[in-house]
């Protein structure tokens, strides 16, 4: 349209003159009164024929509503628009416009290569090119025209329209015919015939309006439901149902003024239709009508929006949901064998039932809802919230209030059998390979409430039957000590009670314990142990040896453990007639006291704990099949049971037994000790026993922590962040220091055997055999004395024990002090003794026994030593007319190994019986005393 207007003659010019129309008219610029932005906002709000008939007003107002961007919202909003198709045809036409730009320079180069005769390639110059296909937003349409109008009769280009959208082929093949409805049948599968077109969606929305909005427009008219035109068209109730999802999908598009009224109207129609359907198919549920009517209108509610409400509707008046406390009673699982007892066979009935119940359902499911329906997830999930934990629920409550034993046994064997009935199930043939994943979320989420107070429950349990254990052991010991107490007491005259305590106390200690009865407990040690794995798997009875491949992080000391035997179920010793005198009772406490240092700590209260480890570690176990987190609190649960236990048996048990033996072991006085009855350092003896079932009790929980934490993967020994590898380190330190603790005391009381030894049967005619009265002096015994061999057996006896059942070094640091304290008892005992030349020959036999004992403790550094005082009992043997050759011997200090001084061996020297008549001579030898200057 002009943008110039005549204006109004004001006078003054004459109209005669040609100029006088121009001069008379003005430019007046004539802007639209609305921005475009808004008017495009207008337009979202009319409905499709107003925009239609918008666009007739201008050229302007066409190009807005015909704008592609407004039809693909639209397209959009309703779900058939593929931005991935739509941007592959683009690439694909844009691939066609530069093949067909190539074709035609090609024909410009055939052109310009004419021949003489006006032709090319044998045809006439006049003729017409055959024309390529045409694309639009194409700038060779615009180059091909100009050059037909130049040679030819003008011919009309396609025009092109800038939407924003790249150019699509609109030649015969690329442009989508129009879509013409055939039946009513096709209205059905109209959204089949829509493709993502850019440059074309008002065309494509065209088909659906077109086919859809007569019947959408017509049900929001209807008063009445079943008067719509879409029932009276379509007769099967299958139909009406696909029409009826494809108008709710197109009412999605719907954006003009009133949608929201309009889709409620729509809406109540079509939950007016759902519920006739859903009526129809509970009828044919009840009927059993399986194959016929529920197959059908199972399929029209999947038509209609998915099925959800046909599977809902089955799932709630199917028999496993509406016969569900016909599957089993909860309370039958409890005080059936007994008050606070558990029936895991009740339970296992149950989930049996359960699981026959699923199937059966599983296969209606199969021949009702097509396989596009996916109605075992929502079935599953029902049947877990509504009969599982329904029953789970008041199982737990009522066995929490009953006891807590059987409550923590409910929980662990439920959930065992829940996940081996989970593995029965029976999937649909719509089920994805994801269904027992799906089975597994459901089966944690009837645990998730129920796994945090059974894991805490459980951890309380573990330690209260524990501390228990222990206390009632501790109350059994004392029991017993207050019971002898006043057995040994029962016959004394109650006159004596009036006697200073201390007093007769010393008395007793000072008295040979020869006069008074002894009382010898039975020990537990009758034989080889039994093995450590065999006792952590319950076989406490069975008595086999210990090899030495048992499971320890300490090294093995080679030999085996002990020449014991183990008797879990040691025999009554009976009591003996008790003493008569108040010293004799105080004297028999005493002894009673250091026999019964083996029963400081007890083998079967070790077992009894790690039995009741195992069984709660073997419960909270199960967890850990569900998976997720609940399988992570379930494995540090178990972790904290092995700590628990660890901490239990350590601390209150082992621990305090060994601070108590060590403080039996320092009341030990070897002279006390009747000659007849002496054997060896019973207390020591009795403290290696002990070791030996520390030990024992150390190999036993190594053996319990493989199977029942590493080989089931509950832990890893290879973390030593680990709670529970510190714990296990920290608990064999402690083993460690107090075994450790107990051995210096040993070797403390050893050695005062020793040299008790050396003070009461060391004759001084062994080493100097005319030193008796009436002795002779030609008869020589050239075996060792018989003290030597008692001192050697004793030690002997007592490192033997030692063996393979304790730490290799700290054997060898045992044995390296209890060598180093006996070379000190030797030498001191040497320099105690009187020795001449004859006895010489039996001290000489002594000092090869010691270093033939020596040599079996395959210790170099402590051979030296005693290799030394094998040199040094030479010195004896030299006669006294040699005295220069002494004095040379005792100089000589790389004789001895650099263990004795000169001065040291001096020391020895001055022990010859001989010595006061040689004592010159050596001293003139070895320092000039008597020497004259010349």
């Amino acid at each position: 349209m002009s943008a110039f207007k005549r204006a109004n003659v004001t006078g003054g010019i004459s109209r005669q003159s040609i100029l006088a129309p121009l001069r008379e008219t003005q430019i007046v610029s004539s802007k639209p009164i609305l921005p475009a932005e808004i008017l495009s906002t207008i337009l979202d709000y009319l409905p499709v024929p107003g925009q239609l008939r918008f666009a007739r007003v201008s050229k302007r107002m066409r190009e807005m509503v015909y704008d592609d961007t407004r039809w693909v919202q639209r397209l959009q909003l309703m779900g058939c628009w593929d931005e991935n198709a739509a941007r592959k045809r683009a690439e694909a036409a844009r691939r066609k416009r530069s093949e067909t730009l190539q074709s035609m320079h090609q024909e410009e180069a055939k052109r310009a290569g004419i021949g003489v005769n006006g032709t090319a390639n044998g045809t006439n110059g006049s003729e017409k090119p055959e024309r390529p296909g045409i694309t639009i937003f194409d700038a060779a349409v615009e180059v091909a025209g100009q050059g037909e109008k130049a040679n030819d009769a003008p011919s009309k280009a396609t025009p092109t329209v800038e939407d924003g959208f790249d150019a699509i082929e609109v030649s015969s093949q690329g442009r989508p015919a129009a879509y013409k409805l055939q039946d009513n049948a096709s209205r059905i599968e109209i959204f089949t015939h829509v493709f993502s077109l850019r440059g074309f969606a008002r065309q494509e929305y065209g088909k659906v309006y077109g086919a859809l909005a007569p019947f959408y427009l017509d049900a929001i008219r209807c008063e009445n439901h079943t008067h719509a035109t879409i029932f009276r068209t379509y007769r099967d109730p299958s139909q009406q149902a696909q029409m009826l999802s494809n108008i709710t999908k197109f009412s999605n598009s719907d954006m003009s003024e009133g949608w929201q009224k309009r889709k409620e109207q729509f809406d109540a129609l079509v939950t007016a239709f759902e519920m006739a359907v859903s009526k129809e198919f509970e009828q044919a549920l009840d009927a059993g009508d399986v194959e016929g009517k529920m197959k059908k209108y199972a399929h029209v509610l999947v038509y209609l929006n998915g099925g959800h409400s046909g599977v809902e509707l089955f799932i709630s008046r199917s028999s496993i949901i509406s016969s569900r406390y016909r599957l089993g009673n909860p309370l039958d699982c409890l005080n059936r064998k007994g008050p606070g007892s558990f029936s895991a066979e009740e339970s296992y009935s149950f989930f049996s039932n359960v699981s026959t119940a699923f199937n059966e359902q599983v296969g209606i499911i199969d021949q009702v809802f097509p396989t596009s329906v996916n109605a075992i997830t929502p079935f599953v999930q029902r049947v877990g919230k509504a009969v599982i934990s329904d029953y789970l629920t008041i199982l737990y409550e009522d066995a929490h209030r009953t006891n807590i034993e059987s409550y923590l046994r409910a929980v662990s064997a439920t959930c065992d059998q829940c996940l081996e009935m989970a593995r029965s199930l029976r999937p649909t043939s719509a089920s994805g390979d994801d269904f027992y994943e799906t089975v597994d979320e459901v089966v944690a989420s009837i645990f998730k409430p129920h796994i945090d107070p059974y894991l805490e429950e459980e951890l309380e349990f573990f330690k209260k039957r524990s501390n228990a254990e222990v206390s009632n052991w501790e109350k059994q010991l004392s029991e017993q000590d207050a019971s002898m107490q006043s057995m040994f007491m029962s016959n004394v005259n109650r006159q004596a009670d009036k006697r200073d305590f201390l007093t007769s106390f010393k008395k007793v200690v000072m008295m040979p314990v020869n006069v008074l009865p002894t009382f010898p407990m039975s020990s537990p040690f009758g034989g080889k142990p039994a093995t450590a794995k065999a006792l952590v798997n319950g076989e406490a009875m069975v008595t086999t040896e210990i090899s030495g491949s048992q499971t320890s992080t300490r090294p093995s000391s080679p030999g085996i453990i002990n020449s014991t035997i183990l008797s879990v179920n040691r025999p009554a010793t009976p009591l003996p007639e008790p003493p008569t005198t108040e010293l004799a009772a105080k004297a028999a406490i005493m002894n009673s006291r250091l026999e019964g240092i083996r029963s400081l700590f007890s083998i079967e209260v070790a077992l009894n704990l790690v039995h009741t480890a195992k069984s709660s570690i073997e419960r909270a176990a199960i967890f850990v099949k569900i998976g997720g987190h609940i399988a992570s609190d379930a494995r540090l649960q178990c972790e904290h049971v092995f700590i628990s236990l660890l901490q239990t048996l350590g601390t209150r048990h082992i621990k305090a037994g060994f601070d108590q033996a060590v403080d039996h072991l320092s009341k030990y006085k070897p002279k006390e000790v009747d000659e007849k009855q002496r054997t060896g350092v019973t207390p020591l003896v009795t403290f290696l026993e002990l070791v030996n079932v520390g030990d024992l009790i150390q190999q036993m929980l190594d053996v319990f922590y493989e199977q029942e934490l590493v080989a089931t993967k509950l832990s890893d020994r290879n973390d030593f962040l680990n709670p529970v590898v510190k714990e296990k380190k920290r608990f064999e330190q402690m083993l460690d220091e107090r075994v450790a603790a107990g051995l210096n005391k040993g070797i403390e009381v050893l050695m005062a055997e020793v040299e008790y030894l050396y003070a009461m049967s060391q004759k001084p005619q062994d080493f100097n055999p005319g030193a008796a009265s009436g002795g002779n002096h030609d008869v020589m015994d050239i075996g060792p004395s018989q003290t030597a061999i008692q001192v050697v057996e004793t030690v002997s006896s007592h490192t033997k024990m030692l063996v393979g059942s304790t730490d290799k070094n700290m054997l060898d640091v045992f044995n390296q002090e209890v060598g180093m304290r006996l070379f000190a008892a030797l030498c001191k005992h040497l320099k105690r003794q009187r020795i001449s030349v004859n006895g010489s020959i039996k001290l000489i036999s002594d000092m090869n026994l010691y270093f033939s004992y020596i040599q079996t403790l395959q210790n170099e550094d402590l051979l030296q030593f005693f290799k030394a005082l094998r040199e040094l009992s030479q010195i004896y043997l030299v006669d006294p007319s040699d005295a220069k050759e002494l004095a040379t011997i005792i100089a000589d200090g790389e004789r001895f190994h650099g263990i004795f001084r000169a001065e040291e061996v001096y020391q020895f020297a001055e022990r010859r019986a001989d010595w006061y008549q040689i004592k010159s001579k050596v001293e003139r030898a070895m320092y000039g005393i008597g020497c004259m200057v010349m």
